[in-house]
């Protein structure tokens, strides 16, 4: 029973991610494209409405929540998983869904949102020391720079797609900050090399830790270079922490650069993440080590969820997206969620998920597994080496939350552990905020933004 079950979890997986399982379900939705898929974000919201979506949710969710029975999940995972089922059948759930479908902000890039909203806004891009081209969003302002970093599969939308009430940049511009927005490698907005083109395996194979080694130096100097400061204050969230853990740890220097770094959801040891879809996975014997191959990438690295793919594609990608990190339709606002769902999966490579997935595996916060024999010739061990988070010496504050899937109050408690300048810490207690609502829910400005605030003020 437990091995057709982790075989259907797999199949369920890839079928997702190819976008297929959408012409097994609703073939009638596949019916109404009549083959025009040449523009995938405006496709998908001018044919699935609120009703179609919430079907399609409501199915998605009894199939995870089967998942989160059979490996006995947390009873919060699926008590949530619950709560999103009966909320997909509220009449106001598909209403307000339509209504948003009438926000053009799905059509828009992140440039062109901030300037609907009345914000100056500015664009520039860096080149990082291995060739990549990086943009960088700017929301000028008088005060501090702050600079803010996506999680995995995000971009720069994830701190505007929300709205001007709601979205985290816009708060800190309206308070004055300067308000600098990274990109990292492989998202939409930071698909060029200097040599290399983005349909080549290679430009791909990349993790999380080229990108805390690569791509935060090389925008986190740009932007002090172009505001002529010393230092700037860092917002992470998920991802963003997690690269930011690489940068200080593997490159010490930049410390002195960051006066603060604040953590929403933070990730580096996730052994006790509670995604059904993640526990599934990791499950499976040999399947992390299969992706981990080097066959395994040169046959799979390619952009995960870009905006290259169909609609068809896109749709699946983004809720599994959603039902791997975990998601609260009560505290999200659903006339929000077509704007989500057009900018949601910006990019990234499958080294980065499988990197993730070796760490659930080993307990560890470390560098990348290529096996004992690459391994060896990489690193000089037969084992990858862990990353030194004692090297972390920027004051740092942890928000996370008893209800995140990925980022789970023991493993960040682990995290707090062996960082040495921890200053602050806010543990979000039976609000149900889950990993994607630090930048996506609708009450952020009364919860996690108030407590930014606060920490901010003290640097």
């Amino acid at each position: 029973m437990i091995q057709k079950l982790l075989i259907c979890i797999v199949i369920f997986s890839i079928a997702s991610a190819h976008g297929q399982l959408l012409q097994l379900l609703l073939p009638q939705v596949l019916n109404s494209f009549k083959g025009n898929l040449t523009k995938p974000v405006e496709t998908l919201n001018n044919n699935i409405d609120g009703e179609t979506f919430a079907k399609m949710l409501r199915f998605l969710t009894s199939v995870i929540l089967t998942v989160a029975w059979t490996f006995d999940t947390d009873r919060n995972v699926q008590n949530l998983l619950t709560d999103n089922i009966i909320a997909s059948k509220r009449a106001s759930f598909v209403r307000d869904y339509n209504l948003g479908l009438r926000n053009k902000d799905w059509r828009l890039s992140s440039i062109h949102i901030i300037e609907k909203y009345g914000f100056p806004v500015e664009t520039h891009e860096t080149v990082t020391e291995d060739g990549y081209l990086l943009k960088l969003f700017r929301i000028p302002g008088d005060g501090p720079v702050v600079f803010l970093m996506h999680g995995l599969s995000g971009s720069a939308d994830d701190f505007v797609v929300s709205g001007p009430e709601s979205g985290i940049a816009y708060l800190l511009a309206k308070d004055g900050y300067d308000v600098w927005m990274g990109n990292a490698r492989g998202t939409k907005y930071s698909l060029r090399h200097t040599q290399l083109k983005s349909s080549q395996a290679k430009f791909w194979d990349f993790s999380w830790h080229e990108i805390g080694y690569f791509d935060l130096p090389a925008m986190i100097d740009y932007t002090l270079n172009a505001t002529s400061q010393d230092n700037l204050q860092y917002i992470g969230h998920s991802q963003g922490t997690t690269c930011f853990w690489v940068m200080c740890s593997e490159r010490s220097g930049y410390n002195d650069k960051v006066s603060l770094m604040i953590a929403l959801a933070p990730v580096a040891f996730i052994y006790n993440a509670q995604s059904p879809i993640l526990r599934g996975l990791v499950s499976v014997p040999g399947l992390v080590d299969k992706f981990s191959s080097r066959e395994g990438r040169e046959m799979y690295m390619r952009q995960s969820c870009g905006d290259t793919v169909g609609p068809l594609h896109k749709l699946l990608c983004v809720n599994f997206l959603l039902f791997t990190a975990g998601f609260n339709l009560n505290a999200m606002n659903a006339s929000v969620l077509p704007v989500v769902l057009g900018h949601a999966s910006a990019g990234s490579s499958l080294k980065q998920s499988i990197h993730y997935a070796q760490q659930i595996v080993s307990g560890k916060f470390r560098r990348f597994d290529y096996g004992v024999t690459e391994n060896i010739r990489r690193y000089g061990f037969q084992e990858p080496p862990n990353y030194e988070l004692t090297n972390v010496r920027t004051p740092v504050a942890l928000i996370y939350s008893d209800a995140d899937w990925l980022s789970d109050v023991r493993d960040v408690e682990k995290l707090s552990y062996y960082l040495p300048n921890v200053f602050d810490t806010y543990k979000i207690e039976h609000q149900q905020i889950t990993h994607l609502d630090y930048v996506l829910g609708k009450n952020v400005k009364d919860t996690i933004y108030k407590r930014i605030k606060i920490m901010l003020s003290q640097f």
